[in-house]
């Protein structure tokens, strides 16, 4: 049996762009970028991001394997192409948060009040990236520059604005940034702006007061500890109930989290096994080399109980060319004192928002850290951007924090389907094409009944594939040919 009818041929894949450009509209992501050339092509670089990571020459090639020119109505193009549809986006960047916004809260009157505000960084290869520069770097990669980066996004998570700034930039002059996007950009009146306990501190408050706006944020031990000196807290105050205390308008939600309490317990006797097991190791080797100093031994252990920050409640004592760990026991509970605790501080007016409901705002910010997860690690891959200009760079950023919406929608859309949404668009991206020619010569692109799984995350969707989609026979290519840089052993 033969096993081609009128001259079929597999196809390119068509299931992942297909339903991720019907997303996009649906978002208004296409809306808000507009039908231009360039934003068709900005578009194609937020669905690529979410369907396999990489540079803009990787987008090309994607484009080389899905029908993306067929089902986009896109010409031929290569990355060159890609880096000119970023410097459009750079430039509009604004406008298309400022779009997106509105469309999402359609009635003006009645924007969200609260706004969850979380700053991270993420590292630059090579040494020429112009927002690149040496700081507190996230990511661990000493020896790299990097780039901050602030997201902000209403209550539940949803992403509004991204904003990159240079590597050294530290994370409470960011806020004002913030504010003043919130307050001119998107003309919001009323405001509660959450943010950690390192961001919002004192200059921030009197900004965010300055704006006549509100904030909800957490205070730092040393504050706690001050605030316990001068009466205002008690230790007995610390529950795992939420307790409340009132101060010239300014109010404290207090917490004792039992759990967080046994981890850093926990992570504390972790951290004196791992020094007791180098004292074995420098005991062991000052029996078997008698000209050893004692004294650099000494020096070893104790530089790593600093860095394991134990140094405080222990004490590293030498005898007969042995050393000993001694705990103060007193100290070491001293340390363990706030455990689990935490101090949420709040100016908003307790008809405004309850105690719980402040409690709650604070742990909202958890939806910004998983966005960052999400954009950084687990899905799109912010990590180790490979452009120079800071526009570009800006640029990459806005598109990684586009395709996070597409990705914010499929997991809620998906949350009762047991896979994980790159699971999902693999099984979306297996859907190809049939190319069909009829014996006219007449040319068309039959697609498959998926599925039952794909079938499912469509309907979770409620996006349809078409029964065919026409052939533009456009050919993408990229100018760096990957075979002729190949080295041949």
């Amino acid at each position: 049996m033969p096993r081609r009818r009128l001259n079929e041929y597999q196809g390119l894949a068509v299931g992942a762009v297909w339903v991720l450009n019907q997303l996009a509209k649906q978002l208004g992501i296409t809306q808000a970028l507009g039908r231009s050339r360039a934003a068709t092509l900005a578009l194609w670089l937020v669905l690529a991001t979410v369907i396999e990571q990489g540079s803009r020459l990787c987008a090309v090639r994607l484009a080389q394997r899905h029908a993306v020119c067929d089902i986009l109505k896109l010409d031929r193009f290569n990355e060159d192409d890609l880096y000119q549809a970023m410097d459009w986006l750079a430039q509009r960047q604004s406008d298309i948060e400022l779009t997106l916004f509105h469309q999402r809260y359609q009635n003006p009157a009645q924007p969200p009040v609260l706004y969850l505000y979380e700053v991270t960084s993420s590292y630059l290869e090579g040494e020429h990236n112009e927002l690149g520069e040496y700081g507190y770097n996230r990511d661990g990669k000493r020896g790299n520059k990097q780039s901050v980066i602030g997201l902000l996004t209403d209550e539940q998570g949803w992403p509004l604005s991204v904003e990159g700034f240079a590597g050294n930039t530290q994370d409470p002059p960011t806020v004002k940034h913030q504010i003043d996007k919130l307050a001119q950009r998107f003309g919001v009146k009323k405001v509660t702006f959450v943010g950690d306990r390192g961001m919002i501190k004192s200059l921030q408050i009197n900004d965010i007061s300055a704006a006549d706006f509100h904030y909800i944020t957490a205070i730092t031990k040393p504050q706690i500890e001050a605030l316990i000196r001068a009466e205002l807290l008690q230790w007995s105050m610390f529950d795992e109930q939420l307790v409340e205390v009132i101060d010239d308008k300014i109010r404290y939600v207090l917490r004792r989290n039992p759990l967080r309490a046994e981890e850093l317990a926990a992570a504390r006797q972790s951290k004196l096994q791992r020094l007791q097991r180098l004292v074995e190791q420098r005991n062991a080797y000052l029996q078997t080399h008698p000209k050893a100093k004692v004294e650099t031994a000494l020096k070893k252990v104790q530089s790593q109980a600093e860095q394991l920050k134990i140094h405080t409640w222990i004490e590293i004592k030498t005898k007969q060319r042995k050393l000993l760990i001694e705990i103060n026991e007193a100290a070491k509970n001293h340390a363990a004192r706030l455990d689990g605790c935490y101090v949420i501080k709040t100016d908003l007016a307790a008809e405004l928002a309850c105690t719980e409901t402040v409690h709650a705002r604070y742990k909202g910010l958890a939806e910004v850290e998983f966005a960052f997860r999400t954009m950084k690690t687990t899905l799109l891959e912010m990590r180790g951007i490979f452009v120079r200009k800071a526009n570009r760079t800006r640029a990459h950023v806005f598109i990684i924090m586009l395709a996070y919406l597409l990705a914010y929608h499929l997991r809620r859309r998906w949350s009762d389907i047991e896979l994980t949404v790159q699971e999902g668009i693999a099984e979306l991206a297996s859907i190809c094409a049939m190319d069909l020619i009829m014996p006219n010569g007449v040319a068309c692109q039959i697609i498959p009944e998926p599925r039952p799984l794909g079938q499912r995350l469509l309907q979770r969707l409620n996006i349809t594939l078409p029964d065919a989609i026409p052939q533009r026979n456009v050919n993408v290519v990229t100018r760096k040919k990957l075979v002729s840089e190949r080295k041949v052993a």
